[in-house]
């Protein structure tokens, strides 16, 4: 009998909030972002709620007009690597842009965030889109789209061969022969490639997930192909389920065609919950929200996918510049939502930072009426699973405590982790070493 198909759950940590008005709140806490006891409360509600993970975002680039959060913040990997101490079954989900760190470093960080989890690791792997990244990192021009993702890819490569260094049992402790390790089973990488040249091996052995999980959130035909090929979860942003359907059935039907199993790719849209006990309260929250952002507040917030552009010298009330060019090389899914959106129902700059600002989406209501919209998406093969921002202080807490049982009763989302690993409670399949692969062919 096959086993029903199981809603998957992470959690965005994200301090005072991923707006720029969300500190703001009566009830938030200024400095949230670098106090590791609210990171560890959220954790551990999330936890208690079996999520599969939490989820740390990331950019290496801030200006003045930047919000709260981004402007001041942990290290995810950092971050990751207390919470793993705290926590015992959640997956732990940095994200680390390939286009400003070198693979071996990477593939020693998160092997080591896995061997310290106990299998709990996973790396969002991104390209960075902000331009003023490069100045960060000695380069005087951040890379053009197209040649992002041909490193990631190659840099992907390289981390994934060097976390196969050592083979599963390579490591013997064979106390009374003397030998630490069998030398036949730790393997040299030499890679040498358009970006990178790395010998290896890597000086960490595999844990016992044998490789950390790869996240993605490719959204642009770039970005689509390669999470397609490489991810194991693909993190995305839909506000609407047709636009959901259309792109889950894309990603699934690219997937199948580099010969990969389907179920073995989880979509994972973001939904940003409002939760009241009845409808009324949901909506009343859902306005606090709004009152949050200031018209300033909002300008920023959609310029931050046109490469940080300053939207404030054009006419609030006039129509939607054309400021495509400034999308092209940046965050090009997310501005071109935006343009089309623009352009589609002639809407005016004001109208378009306020939606972007706070979009309502269609996880507002009573614990019901939230646990119904997840339910269908998923059933309607709009997602596989979600990735929870806490709209309001609370909002974490609350639907753990409405919504989460609303879910176990349908049958839809576990009441106990499945397994002692992230892949596990995934539901993926344990990454054979390439070599011990290779030697079986043989035989």
């Amino acid at each position: 009998m096959t086993a029903q198909r199981q809603l998957k759950l992470g959690f965005i940590l994200h301090g005072v909030g991923p707006g720029w008005g969300d500190w703001r709140h009566p009830d938030a806490q200024p400095s949230a972002s670098t106090d590791f006891q609210f990171y560890k409360r959220q954790a551990l509600a999330a936890e208690a709620g079996k999520f599969d993970f939490l989820f740390v975002a990331d950019s290496v680039f801030i200006t003045e007009k930047s919000s709260p959060h981004y402007l001041n913040r942990f290290e995810p990997l950092t971050i990751l690597s207390a919470l793993a101490g705290a926590t015992s079954n959640i997956g732990l989900v940095a994200t680390l842009t390939a286009s400003y760190s070198e693979p071996f470093t990477v593939a020693r960080q998160f092997a080591s965030l896995d061997h310290i989890s106990r299998g709990r690791a996973g790396w969002n792997v991104v390209t960075s889109w902000l331009e003023g990244s490069a100045a960060n990192y000695g380069r005087d021009k951040h890379y053009a789209h197209d040649v992002r993702y041909r490193l990631a890819g190659e840099h992907l490569d390289v981390v994934q061969g060097l976390w196969d260094s050592w083979e599963d049992d390579a490591l013997t402790f064979d106390k009374e022969g003397g030998q630490f390790f069998d030398p036949a089973k730790l393997h040299t990488l030499d890679h040498k490639g358009e970006f990178f040249s790395v010998k290896g091996p890597l000086n960490i052995s595999r844990s016992p997930q044998g490789q950390p999980v790869i996240f993605q959130a490719g959204a642009s035909e770039d970005g689509k192909a390669f999470a397609a090929r490489r991810a194991d979860a693909i993190f995305v942003s839909h506000d609407e389920l047709g636009a959901a359907q259309a792109y889950y059935a894309d990603i699934k039907a690219r997937a199948a065609g580099y010969g990969r199993d389907p179920d073995q790719v989880h979509v994972l849209p973001a939904a940003r919950p409002v939760v009241g006990r009845t409808p009324e309260e949901a909506e009343a929250k859902y306005q606090e929200l709004i009152n949050l952002v200031s018209i300033d507040n909002a300008l920023s917030m959609l310029g931050r996918p046109f490469n940080d552009y300053d939207f404030s010298v054009h006419d609030l009330d006039g129509p939607f510049p054309d400021v495509s060019e400034h999308g092209a090389n940046s965050n090009q899914s997310a501005s071109l939502k935006i343009l089309a959106a623009a352009r589609a129902e002639n809407l005016t700059l004001r109208q378009v930072a306020l939606r972007f600002a706070t979009p309502r989406g269609q996880f507002v209501g009573s614990p019901e009426q939230v646990a119904d919209a997840l339910q269908h998406w998923f059933e309607a093969r709009g997602a596989d699973g979600f990735v929870l921002f806490e709209s309001l202080p609370g909002q974490l807490e609350l639907f753990v405590e409405l919504v989460v049982p609303i879910l176990q009763a349908r049958g839809i989302y576990r009441r106990e982790y499945e397994g002692e690993t992230f892949r596990e409670n995934l539901g993926l399949d344990f990454p054979i070493n390439r070599y011990a692969r290779r030697l079986e062919a043989a035989e």
